[in-house]
């Protein structure tokens, strides 16, 4: 009898440590697993055996037997931890707490592809990974927009800064098409329209909006900065612009430095003339605007201050003096 007691509280004993203990409760890493649809209990038991996450099949099926939870079992993905126990894991999967299989992510004004990039592979999509490999031409006959834009550059300038919602495994050029589709749309008929008029490109418009962008403090500037630099490509003026320095070096100084000014880059916009050859950032609709419908004057200068609003000049000497005034 003592013999029969011992056996059963050893039995018992096992039991509860198989169901009850987890695998290492020192383990919080959590991995992805996916129950397929039509999976038995058996063929479940055995993925989690396989994948480390149980100690015994055997036991993962007692306990769902003993709880008749065969039929509650959910398909889908779940994320599960070797420092939970077979309950815990039978909880979610006959509650479903499968793992959402969408992000939100939102991508401000003036963030480059590489941010872009991070931040969806931050975000879990993960074939974004080759998100810089793509090329204009690879998207140039679905979207006419590209027309006038060089088949080997990159998508940076087109990548359409907004909020969106990406299914973690999606393919790389569906990731692409999210943004292009957006920058489609925001890029009306009536801007085409007005861009053609002036008898320039599409391209050459992300282009200038991209430097407005980065060089601008707030949106309500962005015309008159647009300005400066048409008035500085119409008098055959280098741009001189900062903000092609810093996508150059990848800093992001208020003033470069002197021997950054001297870098050999067809990015750097004082030693080249005209407009670089592709956008430095992906700008935003008031951006394009902007550099589309520009407030031309008399100024040629502009400087930000370490505190307050962007300084406007007509003239070199007067730059030079407000610079000498406002960058001490």
């Amino acid at each position: 009898m003592v013999f029969l007691i011992l056996a059963l509280g050893t039995i018992i004993f096992y039991a509860s440590w198989q169901i009850l203990e987890p695998i290492n409760k020192r383990d919080f890493k959590t991995e992805e697993f996916y129950i397929e649809k039509g999976l038995g209990v058996k063929e479940i038991s055995q993925k989690l055996k396989e994948r480390g996450f149980i100690r015994s099949p055997f036991w993962f099926e007692v306990y769902v037997w003993f709880n008749k939870s065969g039929s509650a079992l959910k398909a889908g993905k779940y994320a599960l931890s070797r420092n939970i126990n077979i309950p815990q894991m039978v909880e979610m999967f006959t509650g479903g707490k499968v793992i959402f299989n969408e992000v939100q992510l939102t991508f401000p004004e003036g963030f480059t592809l590489t941010q872009i990039k991070k931040r969806l592979l931050d975000g879990g999509v993960l074939l974004a990974e080759t998100l810089d490999e793509k090329k204009v031409g690879d998207f140039q006959i679905q979207y006419k927009f590209f027309i006038d834009t060089p088949a080997e550059a990159s998508l940076e300038g087109f990548l359409f800064p907004d909020t969106y919602r990406f299914k973690k495994d999606l393919k790389t050029e569906e990731i692409v098409k999210k943004f292009l589709d957006n920058f489609d749309k925001k890029i009306t008929p009536e801007l085409r329209a007005e861009i053609s008029r002036q008898r320039k490109s599409i391209f050459e418009i992300i282009i200038l909006a991209s430097i407005i962008q980065q060089e601008s403090l707030n949106e309500e500037e962005m015309p008159q900065i647009a300005g400066v630099f048409v008035k500085r490509l119409q008098n055959n003026m280098p741009l001189e612009s900062d903000a092609t320095i810093n996508f150059i070096t990848g800093k992001q100084d208020r003033q470069p430095l002197y021997e950054d000014l001297k870098i050999n880059s067809p990015y750097n916009t004082y030693l080249n003339r005209g407009l670089p050859p592709g956008p430095i950032c992906n700008p935003g609709l008031a951006a394009i605007k902007a550099a589309i419908y520009p407030q031309i004057g008399d100024y040629f200068y502009f400087l930000h201050p370490l505190d307050g609003l962007t300084i406007f000049s007509k003239t070199l000497e007067e730059h030079n003096k407000n610079k000498a005034k406002y960058l001490k």
